[in-house]
């Protein structure tokens, strides 16, 4: 991609604008330090109480972790994700220990705040020249299952990065959509004093 076509209503870092989520990959394999480079920014997001009830499984390229985590995919995304260079699976604890309590109790934000974590892991994947994309295509209960994830976790998504490959190596259908996505002007997402529909 040479020219970004995004453009922001308001004036923001570019950064933000810079983010997509592609699905030609190069087949590049990455080291363990900028995968851990990744989830270490992940691991700096705000969350309730500083519960941080993030957790992560990744598996490398060409480690023998890859095909496990590759296999949790459905049909449509592994064909395309097995080119990438690191698979996530993203998890997310729903009880907490509040300060100054000494017994779990449910996390209401658990989602919310291990989504924030994944915006941080795909923010600084694109500042380090890579490209991430988060997915739902794949077999919750299998995770759950193959990675012994205890009951007190959700497994909330999968992501997938990658060194931005050709789009021709992608199926005719898809390699129109290999482009940065637009999104709704803001007037249509944030109201000032209620909601408008």
């Amino acid at each position: 991609m040479s020219a970004n076509p995004r453009q922001a209503d308001y004036p923001i870092d570019p950064q933000f604008t810079q983010r997509w989520s592609p699905r030609a990959f190069t087949s590049v394999e990455i080291s363990e330090e900028t995968a851990l480079t990744f989830l270490e920014a992940a691991r700096w997001a705000p969350s309730a109480f500083n519960a941080q009830p993030w957790r992560f499984v990744y598996a490398r390229r060409g480690t023998p972790a890859w095909d496990s985590l590759l296999g949790l995919l459905n049909e449509f995304n592994r064909a395309w994700a097995e080119k990438a260079s690191l698979l996530i699976v993203v998890l997310s604890r729903t009880v907490m220990v509040p300060p100054g309590a000494t017994e779990a109790v449910p996390a209401p934000t658990h989602s919310f705040d291990t989504g924030s974590a994944w915006g941080y892991l795909a923010l600084q994947a694109t500042l380090s020249g890579w490209h991430a994309h988060g997915m739902a295509g794949f077999d919750k209960e299998k995770a759950r299952t193959e990675l012994n994830v205890p009951a007190e976790f959700a497994v909330e998504a999968m992501v997938v990065v990658g060194k931005l490959g050709d789009k021709s190596i992608l199926p005719e259908g898809l390699q129109a959509r290999e482009t940065p996505s637009p999104r709704e002007p803001l007037s249509k997402l944030a109201f000032e004093g209620k909601f408008k529909a």
